[in-house]
């Protein structure tokens, strides 16, 4: 007697696989997140970082005594305690009717979408825990002349933390609708940038004056409330050190396919949980822009 095989269970098997390798392509070329914090995707649920107070330095005359101080130990915590999820029901005459594979093709959006859930979540709680401010010029990005002017000062919020700078670069989200000034100060300023942007224009990161830009979509900075964390980030931006927050991606995201009682086909759905701490003793690093 020949040996039956489920076919439904193997498809699905191959799906998940096909999902999980489309998620991880995703999430590592896509999330800004990813290039901009440490990120931690071992089974850790918490993640302790404790900090001491900074010492002071007394400075006197010659005398040989001196006051000690008292100082602390501050216990700061990362906990991975946010769901990210989206479900979907394929019907079977759907994915019978299209001309491809409906369920590789929701496979697909569904990673897209949960990777720019993550990006939302991650850049707008890093702008609102940032502690380093700065108010742009009149017009922002989107005024070609004021973008050296705001790089620079820019630069100058971090600058003198030498070690961290070299080891570990400098970035500056902005959305889309900011990339027109930076297009137009690249044509018009020296002759490689201007034959590079000329040419080849921007794509969704670049470099300019040693700081990697990344490009989000419009309304990324949001006024929102996301897990019962609430950020008023609309109009704003964000620049720092790189690696200074760590976002914490236990076992990956998942997928699985069901099922469901009095309909035909499958129910697609992923899931996962993240956390995400810009620790205490960095967050001066973090600069919050404001678009004037």
């Amino acid at each position: 007697m020949a040996e039956t095989t489920n076919t439904l269970l193997s498809l699905a098997a191959d799906r998940r696989k096909y999902f999980m390798s489309t998620l991880d392509h995703t999430l590592r070329n896509n999330l800004v997140a990813e290039k901009i914090c440490l990120v931690d995707r071992t089974d850790n649920y918490k993640i302790e970082s404790p900090y001491s107070s900074t010492p002071t330095v007394e400075v006197s005359l010659l005398r040989g005594t001196f006051t000690p101080a008292a100082w602390t130990v501050t216990d700061d915590t990362l906990t991975v305690n946010t769901e990210f999820k989206v479900g979907e029901h394929v019907y079977d005459y759907e994915r019978i009717i299209t001309q491809f594979d409906m369920i590789a093709n929701r496979i697909d959006q569904q990673a897209y979408a949960i990777a720019n859930a993550i990006d939302i979540f991650v850049l707008n709680n890093l702008t609102e825990d940032a502690t380093g401010s700065y108010s742009t010029p009149a017009g922002g990005f989107t005024t070609a002349p004021n973008i050296n002017t705001i790089v620079g000062n820019l630069h100058s919020k971090v600058a003198g933390y030498g070690g961290e700078i070299t080891r570990n670069g400098l970035f500056l989200v902005i959305e889309a609708t900011d990339l027109p000034g930076f297009i137009i100060n690249g044509m018009a300023t020296g002759f490689a940038s201007a034959d590079r942007v000329v040419n080849g224009g921007l794509s969704n990161s670049f470099s300019f004056a040693n700081i990697d830009v990344y490009v989000v979509p419009g309304s990324t900075f949001t006024n929102d409330t996301q897990a019962a964390i609430t950020w008023t980030n609309s109009g704003h931006r964000v620049f720092g050190v790189k690696d200074m927050a760590t976002y914490a991606a236990p076992r990956s995201l998942q997928y699985s396919e069901i099922g469901v009682t009095g309909k035909t086909g499958m129910e697609c759905r992923s899931w996962g949980t993240i956390g995400f701490k810009l620790w205490a003793t960095k967050a001066s690093l973090i600069v919050d822009i404001t678009i004037v």
